[in-house]
């Protein structure tokens, strides 16, 4: 019998037909040995499961916690590490059916140690077996080999508090400074770093979507974007981030979450100009999902339209890109008055904090010694 993800629409059908029908005998869990909606102090744990009930101060071996298909783990893993700590278990699962991911408690520490799609949890089912199996639990845990037990403070341990989401926009209406580089890799950077990241493509060149791996196709009947893009967050008020954003493939790991663009964003801008709220929408959609996120990096079109209108009214900061050549060094000045009369106006009337100018990054530098002895110097 092998885990189909397609047959999960909801989080329930992920607890029972995932968890309970199928991993938790793969495991060797007998009834006795696991339990559903169990309550701990303030907290409720989808499942729990003890391989050696005669343990003391050990709660549960594992936590399980199960979401919608449709959620980003992401976005979960804070409040599982509060679990683990809490209830003092070792290890922690996290999935949604399309990916399953194992967590370890290290000291006061979440250390991910596994993860696989949810398609492949058969093929991993030694693997998963040797980590959170009963028996294997059981024979380390007895004999106290290759588990460390670790220090729990004494103190009452608080779940940690969200940080502020920061969202940074790269622009410059000129085209060819490394606007969509900047972007990729600072997203790529957090990430690595263990921050939740939100990649939005607002360009229609769409360059942050190839990066991303998120151009599969070849032809337009399979093409997945069109129906789900930036675009439909700004024309209708009724999609939300969720209905929109995708995971990068292929792009890093851990991977970010995307929002899509599309080559039919110019065609379309006349359909967003007709309606006055399409330049706050992102901003507006983008306070929704603040305590999801800790980064969000919006890779903006080279020109002083809707899109980037849009961008620039929902960032905090902005990071403008710049060969330093004669042609860029003369838009910065326009670039400037562009967020003086048009951007931070808006802002004021949203009640936001204005934008505020990181840094004009030096990109695409030659590096010729004669050229940064003395040129350089001069053009920073």
């Amino acid at each position: 019998m092998q885990f189909q993800p397609r047959s999960c629409h909801n989080e329930r059908e992920v607890e029972s037909k995932l968890i309970v029908q199928y991993l938790l005998p793969k495991l060797g869990y007998s009834s006795d040995n696991w339990y559903q909606e169990v309550s701990y102090g303030n907290i409720r744990l989808d499942f729990s499961t003890v391989a050696v009930k005669k343990m003391k101060n050990l709660s549960s071996c594992v936590v399980i916690e199960a979401k919608h298909p449709r959620e980003n783990l992401d976005h979960h893993v804070r409040r599982l590490g509060h679990y683990l700590m809490k209830t003092k278990s070792f290890y922690g699962v996290l999935t949604n059916g399309k990916e399953f991911r194992i967590y370890q408690r290290s000291q006061d520490k979440l250390k991910f140690i596994f993860c696989c799609q949810g398609e492949n949890i058969a093929n991993n089912l030694n693997k998963i077996n040797a980590l959170i199996g009963k028996e294997s639990l059981t024979k380390r845990l007895s004999t106290c080999q290759a588990v460390y037990v670790p220090k729990v403070s004494q103190s009452p341990i608080k779940e940690l508090p969200k940080k502020s989401m920061k969202v940074i926009a790269v622009y410059h209406h000129k085209g060819g400074v490394g606007k969509t580089t900047v972007a990729t890799n600072l997203a790529a950077a957090f990430s690595n770093q263990g921050k939740r990241v939100l990649l939005i493509d607002i360009d229609a060149q769409a360059n942050t979507i190839f990066a991303t791996g998120l151009i599969k196709f070849q032809f337009d009947d399979d093409d997945d974007l069109k129906d789900k893009n930036v675009f439909h967050l700004l024309h209708n008020k009724q999609i939300q981030v969720a209905d929109v954003v995708r995971k990068s493939q292929g792009f890093n790991q851990p991977e970010v979450d995307v929002i899509p663009s599309h080559i039919t964003l110019i065609e379309r801008q006349s359909d967003l100009l007709k309606k006055a709220a399409s330049a706050f929408r992102l901003a507006n959609k983008l306070n929704l999902v603040e305590n999801n996120y800790d980064f969000v990096l919006i890779d903006t079109p080279p020109s002083l339209d809707l899109y980037a209108q849009a961008a620039l009214i929902a960032a905090d900061s902005l990071i403008i890109p710049s060969d330093l050549k004669p042609f860029s060094n003369q838009g910065l000045n326009s670039v400037k008055n562009f967020i003086d009369e048009v951007i931070n106006s808006s802002k004021e009337e949203l009640n936001k904090p204005l934008l505020k100018i990181m840094v004009v990054l030096p990109s695409k530098i030659s590096t010729h010694h004669k050229y940064l002895q003395y040129t350089f110097p001069k053009q920073r």
